[in-house]
């Protein structure tokens, strides 16, 4: 896409990295023990996004550790090579708008229920929470016998540059709730849980359940909003001239967080066994964790500077609809879910609804881990089960 190649040009332009970086984050030579296989079966991009800030952190990370290096250049080069496994989860049915769309993944059962509604995060896709494998928090619930259904955020045009968090509630999310047949339970997943607040007091959700949603941006540690901030003013000039926001801004952000962890999941990915359980969730995730349509301008702005650094939302400053988007405005249950130990979005950052319980499986963890079915999935299921069912 031209916004990448843009962006590339950006960062040699600025330092922030050389050409002949760029030159070695091409895909690595391959490996004489895994065979080659057709561009079809491979990831759009063979190897973590931006590809060039992962190598270099690579090479800092395991300065002193060559066999913590050698393992994880394994784990990249066979990451590049491997071949995926085809998940066909889009569903037949859907409630189309005008970019986004409300997928239907399945009902089971005759009884009238409320539709659930899971709203994803604006950043990657929001098939994380329909991943194929056994992995589908979407599935999962479905199969419970709830009805239950998927936002789709679809991907933004420059057009949309000025399309911020609050007119992705009100001109993509509402108009797809109001098409259904009833009032839905939103169930919102970082970033996504953000959005579903405002969406349930505009809308008036039956109820509303958040997991790993940030609100209270001040509970973020000072450093890592600094760094936050410092990252935002790097690249906001660039964002400014391609008019939106590539994902790869974003992903390095997280990077940062815990550059040890990036570096080390890949150095235990070549040690799994191949075709087990453990090797296939990686390459799943990881290929999830690398895609991901830009974000708008607007978006970029207001996450980072209303969000990150004003911290609107917890000081009752963030309007939507000419409403002032507050939990405690709410009506109808609700119910906050954080991880103790996720270091995307702090535990403390959630927001105070009726009910709040924590884990400890992490950001991703508490959606796709093979611990997420008895400590999420299943308690969540039985949350709904209380909420859903018209009297």
């Amino acid at each position: 896409m031209l916004y990448k190649r843009r962006f590339a040009y950006f960062l040699i332009n600025t330092g922030a990295v050389s050409p002949a970086t760029l030159f070695c984050a091409m895909p690595l030579p391959p490996d004489p023990n895994i065979p080659m296989i057709t561009p079809n079966d491979t990831a759009l991009q063979h190897g973590p996004r931006p590809l060039p800030l992962f190598l270099s952190m690579l090479w800092q990370q395991t300065e002193n550790d060559p066999e913590t290096r050698q393992f994880a250049l394994k784990g990249l080069r066979r990451y590049q090579q491997v071949q995926r496994q085809s998940f066909n989860t889009r569903p037949p049915h859907f409630v189309a708008g005008e970019r986004a769309a409300i997928l239907h993944i399945s009902s089971e059962g005759t009884t009238p229920k409320a539709p659930i509604v899971l709203v994803a995060s604006l950043v990657n896709p929001a098939h994380i929470l329909d991943l194929g494998g056994g992995m589908s928090l979407g599935a999962y619930l479905a199969g419970r016998g709830h009805d239950v259904w998927l936002v789709d955020w679809g991907a933004p045009s420059p057009e949309d540059a000025d399309m911020g968090l609050g007119a992705h509630v009100e001109k993509l999310l509402l108009p797809l709730i109001a098409q259904l047949d009833r009032p839905p339970i939103l169930l919102g997943y970082c970033l996504g849980g953000t959005l579903a607040i405002a969406a349930a007091q505009l809308c008036g959700a039956r109820a509303l359940a958040t997991i790993a949603t940030p609100w209270d941006f001040c509970a973020y540690p000072d450093d890592s909003r600094g760094d936050i901030a410092t990252l935002w003013a790097q690249h906001r000039g660039a964002c400014e001239h391609l008019g939106m926001v590539p994902m790869e801004v974003l992903q390095s952000g997280f990077w940062n967080l815990d550059p040890e962890r990036t570096i080390r999941k890949y150095a235990a990915y070549a040690r799994f066994p191949e075709g087990s359980a453990a090797a296939d969730a990686f390459v799943t995730v990881e290929d999830w964790a690398n895609e991901g349509a830009p974000l708008t301008l607007q978006v970029g702005c207001d996450l980072f500077e209303k969000l990150y650094q004003a911290n609107e939302t917890a000081s009752n400053r963030w309007c939507v609809g000419g409403e002032v988007i507050s939990p405690g405005a709410l009506t109808c249950p609700t119910l906050s879910v954080a991880s103790t130990t996720d270091r995307i979005v702090p535990a403390a950052a959630s927001p105070v609804l009726d009910e709040h319980r924590e884990l400890s499986l992490g950001h991703v963890g508490m959606i796709v881990s093979r611990r997420a079915p008895e400590m999420l999935w299943q308690p969540l299921s039985d949350w709904i089960a209380r909420h859903e069912r018209e009297p």
